[in-house]
């Protein structure tokens, strides 16, 4: 079935944004009859500022946390299973913290949230669900005492805030999300790394013979971002690699003539040569020609 390709994506997803700002554990399992948790995330010590560049998703993982991402949109006994989950964890931790005789603070205590693509008022309002002040539309908090979430990813604003939650999404929000991703500058935190980690996803899906219609639109969707992608790489390896030949060119070119100028220089001279820059060998090559000794190229070298 394509939902556990999509769910091994959401854990590989989550684990790659969140693993420089805390531990991550995938599919942690719990007490009682065996359950796995998809995500929990505890954030390091000292969180770095950079959280920030993940937007809503950073928000949450400024604080311990439980993440459970849903491809089809959550039942209520699949929410139920996650709030079970997280009151499991948390009865852990209260024993733990009573076998080493230490208070449990409510910030050592993970959050919820359950990321579901769609679900509808009916079942929102069957869970006693609440807006906050602060939040984003979409954001629907338990009571407090629940210490949950269930993040209606489709009612999220389409805003760059929302974005890594959005991936996570199906249709054409995620096809949405996707394009976004795609017009982000090449080194923007993460873009290069996700964008693998959706291409991987096209590719299990396309050996899938059994696709919904929601999967076979997101393979149309990533096939030209794909082969852009793939010319892109090509390109730079072509450009890389003419770089690289005129810098050799220029390298040949200033030795032959060094040699002609000032007569054979050493082995320790060469490789000084041979480690600079483009635009130093071509400010070589301009001041040599006044060079009338070995010990004019060592002056310009060490002034360099």
């Amino acid at each position: 079935m394509t939902r556990f390709i999509h769910d091994q994506f959401a854990k590989d997803y989550l684990e790659e944004l969140l693993k420089d700002y805390g531990e991550v554990k995938a599919s942690e399992k719990v007490s009682g009859e065996i359950k796995e948790i998809d995500v929990l995330f505890t954030p390091a010590k000292q969180q770095s500022s950079n959280i920030q560049v993940l937007g809503l998703l950073g928000r949450f993982a400024e604080h311990p946390a439980i993440l459970e991402p849903y491809r089809n949109p959550a039942s209520s006994d699949e929410i139920c299973d996650c709030i079970l989950k997280f009151l499991e964890v948390k009865a852990f931790l209260r024993r733990e913290a009573k076998a080493n005789k230490t208070k449990l603070q409510d910030s050592d205590i993970p959050k919820l949230w359950v990321l579901t693509p769609t679900i509808s008022e009916t079942r929102l309002s069957s869970f006693g669900t609440m807006q906050k002040e602060g939040w984003l539309s979409g954001v629907h908090f338990l009571p407090d005492a629940l210490r949950t979430a269930i993040v209606a990813i489709h009612q999220l604003p389409q805003t760059p805030e929302t974005l890594w939650l959005r991936l996570l999404g199906r249709g054409s929000v995620q096809s949405q999300a996707i394009i976004e991703l795609q017009a982000l500058p090449l080194d923007y935190p993460y873009q290069k790394a996700t964008l693998e980690l959706v291409y991987n996803l096209r590719e299990n899906l396309r050996v899938n013979q059994e696709l919904s219609a929601d999967d076979t639109e997101l393979i149309m969707r990533l096939e030209p971002l794909y082969q852009r992608n793939r010319e892109q790489a090509k390109e730079e390896g072509r450009q890389e690699g003419r770089q690289e030949g005129r810098q050799e060119g220029e390298k040949d070119l200033i030795l032959r003539l060094l040699n002609r100028r000032i007569g054979e220089i050493d082995a320790s001279l060469i490789e000084r040569i041979q480690g600079l820059s483009i635009e130093q060998l071509e400010n070589l090559g301009e001041a040599l020609l006044d060079f009338s000794s070995v010990a004019d190229l060592e002056t310009w070298l060490n002034n360099s």
